[in-house]
């Protein structure tokens, strides 16, 4: 499985962003978004199964959102309200199996998107 992740950049707090992820290869069921700033370690944003199934890391409940597209193969992150806080190189990840917030257990990694909250 190869992930291809897009849609990072720099945007103003309080503004939005919007992240895409899209996969080749077979199919997997959980689909996940992690983060890492700099200096810290990788850390869950939120996680989709095939059935539709959402977890969102209590930071962001509220103001991000995780969907998938089945037929696409491809799982997104629609990212409201930022704060600086948000900044960080952004990982999807996928796994065949149930849907897990450790990133350990993922078996397939994309490459990384940049997203900075900056004025």
């Amino acid at each position: 499985v190869q992930l291809q992740a897009s849609g990072g950049g720099l945007v103003q707090p309080g503004g939005s962003l919007g992240l895409s992820c899209a996969a080749s290869g077979r199919t997997t069921n959980a689909m996940a978004w992690f983060r890492q700033a700099l200096g810290k370690e990788r850390a869950f944003v939120a996680v989709v199964s095939r059935g539709g199934t959402t977890l969102h890391a209590d930071s962001v409940k509220g103001r991000f959102t995780i969907s998938r597209d089945n037929a696409k193969n491809t799982v997104y992150l629609q990212m409201n309200k930022l704060r600086p806080e948000d900044t960080a190189v952004y990982y999807c990840a996928a796994r065949q199996s149930v849907i897990t917030t450790s990133p350990q257990y993922y078996d397939y990694w994309g490459q990384g998107t940049q997203v900075t909250v900056s004025s």
